[in-house]
C-alpha cells in the first residue's frame, strides 16, 4: 500500500466510474482533485447492480457529460463507452483504449469494503492500481485495506478530501446547494430528483 500516486513516466490514466445519480459537488471535487494528480482522467456513468437508480442511464450520462464540459480541462474526458455494471468489464475496455498505460481505478472510501466482493475481484485488482479517495464520513478501516492487499491489490490512498455530499441524500431530500450549479438548469428542465422550477406567484 502507498500514500502516493504513480511516478511520472508511467503514463497512468485515472478511471472514475459513478452512477452519477445525480452528479454532486462531491463528484466535481473528486474529478478536479484527480486532475491535480494524474495526466489523464476518464469518467463515465454506469448502472450499479446493487442500487435502484433515480434516472435512466442516458440522462445520468448526459448530466455527467455536462459537468465534464463545465470543468473544462482537456485532460478530463467523458468516456461513456467504458460503462458497465461490472468493473472488470470496464477495465478490459480501458486496457484496449489505453494499451501500455497504467490503469488507476478510483473509488471513494465508502466503497472500499465492497471491492473484495466484486465480480472477479482478484482479476480486477491485478489489472489496475486501486486508488481510494477518502470521503468525509467514511473513514478507511485497516481491515478493509488488508483484505484488498491480500487479494493482490496495489492500493494507493489519494491525497484528496471528498465532501460528504451524497447522491442518495439528494434523491431523498432535494437540495440544490449539493449540486454543481451548471447542472441545475438541466435538472429543473427535466424535473429530475424532485427539483422543480418554482411556480409563479399569482397577483
Amino acid at each position: 500500500m502507498s500514500n502516493g500516486v504513480l511516478k511520472a513516466g508511467e503514463e497512468p490514466v485515472a478511471l472514475f466510474g459513478t452512477s452519477a445519480d445525480p452528479p454532486t459537488r462531491g463528484h466535481q471535487a473528486l474529478l478536479e482533485g484527480l486532475l491535480r494528480l494524474y495526466p489523464q482522467v476518464a469518467t463515465w456513468a454506469s448502472d450499479n447492480p446493487q442500487k435502484h437508480h433515480g434516472a435512466p442511464l442516458e440522462q445520468r450520462a448526459n448530466l455527467l457529460g455536462h459537468l465534464v464540459t463545465a470543468i473544462g480541462d482537456p485532460r478530463l474526458s467523458h468516456k461513456q463507452e467504458l460503462s458497465s455494471p461490472w468493473a472488470i468489464t470496464t477495465l478490459k475496455r480501458a486496457a484496449t483504449q489505453w494499451p501500455g498505460s497504467e490503469l488507476v481505478f478510483v473509488v471513494g472510501s465508502d466503497l472500499a469494503a465492497q471491492v473484495s466482493a466484486w465480480k472477479q475481484a482478484k482479476a480486477l485488482l491485478k489489472a489496475c492500481v486501486l486508488a481510494i479517495a477518502p470521503r468525509a464520513g467514511w473513514p478507511l478501516e485497516p481491515k478493509q485495506l488488508e483484505q484488498l492487499t491480500q487479494l493482490g491489490g496495489r492500493v494507493v490512498i489519494l491525497p484528496i478530501q471528498v465532501p460528504a455530499t451524497a447522491s442518495s441524500a439528494v434523491r431523498q431530500t432535494p437540495d440544490p446547494t449539493q449540486l454543481p450549479a451548471v447542472l441545475l438548469p438541466l435538472l429543473l428542465e427535466h424535473n429530475l430528483y424532485g427539483l422543480e422550477n418554482p411556480s409563479p406567484k399569482r397577483p
